[in-house]
């Protein structure tokens, strides 16, 4: 199991460490393994949330998220994305920033920094708008009940993620860009793209018919469905519906990736070594993705998905902070897996508290009444 899932993760480690110290010697090496920990430290909860939406997926769609997906998220995003963002702020073609980043790694690194805080606007809306669509929607299972419910009493009310994230823009534009203007426009892009993304997603579900209509009440079978998160309810999403649930996980990707990238510039300011790094730490995240649904990890300890999308919320505050002031990537990182390892015990404590009290009810007391 595990080297079936791991395989091509640990193939690409071996290649990627192989290219590194051709390219650069043992200080090549040792910096593309340090970029490899911090990329799977910083997207952890990333591999959670990717977990419950491609379970949702038809087996085609989830090739395609682990072939072409992956192309994208370690050529695309760690590559070819920061070239572009560097391009269109120094106004340079694609070969100029290329040529930029392998002979004056100094100027290509203060571009980037100058190009931050438009990224981490659009990013960390992105996940400030994923994180509040989870905690305003209602649910059975509540990780944190004393927090958690008050927040679903209100989500009740309509549009108030957006309300939230607006304000939460305005705010930080105010208090923290240099350039507001332009930190409010990539903000504004990065609510309207994941609002397209939901949106179309749920258009096509319902087209399909394939909705789970029922959202948390029971299913079929008259056991309580589990609740879903991301941009539809789709069970098995295929056509249009998959393709819009595999969109929606590039973008979220993309989101996940731009503290990595930048972070990369602390240990590394060549190109090619925070590709090789991050990339190999991609496929890691990728790999443990197919790992969470293959074993049904997420069924199994429930509040997993609660920690990661706390997470995700703290991930994207943090983005937003940064626009203004430098928040160090093991605070993002170890906020992150804090989460989620609490989440992971408390999964862990109710599991063996309602295993217990099954056991002690008996036969005569099943969880579920079978109905004929």
């Amino acid at each position: 199991m595990i080297l079936r899932t791991f395989g091509w993760a640990f193939g690409i480690t071996v290649l990627g460490l192989l290219v590194a110290a051709l390219y650069d010697g043992g200080t090549g090496l040792a910096l593309v393994a340090v970029l490899a920990v911090l990329e799977i430290s910083l997207s952890f909860d990333n591999a959670v949330v990717n977990a419950k939406v491609l379970d949702r997926m038809s087996p085609f769609w989830q090739k395609i998220f682990l072939t072409v997906g992956i192309a994208i998220a370690v050529f695309g995003m760690r590559l070819v994305f920061p070239l572009l963002i560097v391009g269109v702020t120094a106004k340079l073609n694609p070969y100029d920033a290329f040529d930029l980043a392998l002979n004056d790694p100094h100027k290509y690194h203060h571009l980037m920094n100058d190009a931050y805080p438009m990224i981490a606007a659009f990013g960390g809306m992105f996940l400030l708008m994923l994180f509040l669509d989870f905690v305003f929607e209602e649910r059975a299972d509540k990780w944190l009940p004393w927090l958690e419910a008050p927040l679903q009493r209100i989500g009740k009310l309509d549009q108030l993620s957006v309300v939230v994230a607006g304000g939460s823009l305005a705010f930080t534009a105010g208090l923290f860009a240099d350039d507001p203007g332009q930190v409010m426009i990539a903000g504004v892009l990065g609510m309207v793209t994941y609002i397209l993304v939901n949106g179309l997603g749920e258009l096509f579900s319902e087209a399909t018919g394939e909705d789970d209509e029922d959202g948390d009440g029971e299913d079929a079978a008259g056991e309580r469905a589990p609740a879903r998160s991301g941009p539809s309810s789709l069970a098995l999403a295929t056509g249009k519906a998959g393709f819009f649930l595999f969109l929606y996980l590039e973008v979220l990707d993309a989101s996940f990736s731009f503290d990595g990238v930048i972070g990369a510039f602390a240990i590394s300011t060549d190109p090619i070594i925070i590709a090789l790094g991050l990339g190999i730490g991609a496929m890691y995240i990728r790999s443990l993705t197919v790992f969470l649904v293959r074993k049904g990890t997420l069924h199994e300890y429930i509040y997993l998905e609660h920690g990661a999308h706390w997470a995700i919320g703290a991930l994207a505050v943090c983005m937003l902070v940064s626009i203004g002031r430098h928040v160090p990537e093991w605070l993002t990182g170890g906020i992150g897996a804090g989460l989620i390892i609490a989440a992971f015990i408390s999964s862990v404590v109710r599991n063996r508290t309602e295993g217990g009290a099954a056991a002690g009810a008996g036969e005569d007391k099943p969880l579920h009444s079978s109905k004929l």
